[in-house]
C-alpha cells in the first residue's frame, strides 16, 4: 500500500499543470474463479470478496461527453473451493494499467451518468493458495502469474460536492484473460467491482 501511495504522489505531481482531471477509487471486488484442468478432480469454487484501490488521469476528447481515463489500480482477486477431502483459499494482489472510454448520457446540474468499457493490463505481485492450513506461494504458477489482460463495460455516476471535487459511485464487470499461461491448467476471473471515487477537476 505505501508503494501504491507513492506512486500516487509521483503521478499527481506530474499531471498537476496539465490535467483535466484526478481521481482516486477504491471499492470490492467480488470474484468468480474460473478454473478448468485435464484432470476430474477440480474444486467446487466460491465468489470471494477483495478491494481494489486505483488513481488516475481523465482527458476529454472532442466534447464534454467522451473521456478517456487511464489509470494504475491495485486489485484483490480472492476465491475459496474445496471438494469431499480438501479447502481451499486463493488470495490474489494484481498490479496493472486500466484504460477507459466513457459517453455521459445524463449530464445537468451537477450530476452526470456514464457508460464506459475499457482494457486492463496487469500482472500478479502478490498470491497465496490455503490448502487445509498449508499456504502455497502463487507466483511461480504460470496460471496465476505472467500477463492479464482483462476487457470490462460498466456504468458510473458522478454530482459536483463542492467547486472542482466531484463524488462517483459505479459498477463494472470485467472477465480477466491469461495470455502467457501454455500449461493445461488454464483459470480466468470473472469480476464485479463496486465503485467509489473522488474526482478533482482543473482548469
Amino acid at each position: 500500500m505505501k508503494k501504491l501511495l507513492l506512486i500516487a504522489l509521483i503521478v499527481l505531481s506530474f499531471q498537476h499543470i496539465q490535467a483535466q482531471e484526478i481521481y482516486l477509487q477504491t471499492g470490492k471486488n467480488y470474484t468468480q474463479y474460473d478454473y478448468k484442468s485435464n484432470t476430474s478432480s477440480s474444486p467446487s469454487l466460491q465468489a470471494g470478496s477483495g478491494n481494489f484501490y486505483e488513481i488516475g488521469y481523465v482527458m476529454t476528447l472532442n466534447n464534454e461527453k467522451l473521456k478517456y481515463a487511464i489509470g494504475l489500480g491495485l486489485n484483490e482477486y480472492n476465491a475459496i473451493g474445496g471438494n469431499a477431502v480438501s479447502s481451499y483459499s486463493w488470495n490474489t494482489q494484481y498490479l496493472g494499467v486500466q484504460n477507459t472510454f466513457s459517453i455521459a448520457f445524463v449530464k445537468k446540474r451537477g450530476f452526470e451518468a456514464s457508460a464506459n468499457g475499457g482494457l486492463g493490463i496487469s500482472t500478479l505481485i502478490y498470491g497465496k493458495q490455503n490448502i487445509n492450513g498449508e499456504y502455497l506461494n502463487l507466483s511461480s504458477q504460470k496460471e496465476f502469474s505472467g500477463l492479464w489482460i482483462a476487457p470490462n463495460l460498466g456504468l458510473k455516476a458522478s454530482y459536483n460536492v463542492d467547486n472542482d471535487i466531484y463524488l462517483s459511485l459505479g459498477y463494472a464487470y470485467s472477465k480477466s484473460f491469461n495470455l502467457s499461461n501454455s500449461t493445461d491448467e488454464k483459470l480466468s476471473f470473472n469480476n464485479s467491482q463496486f465503485q467509489f471515487g473522488v474526482h478533482f477537476m482543473f482548469r
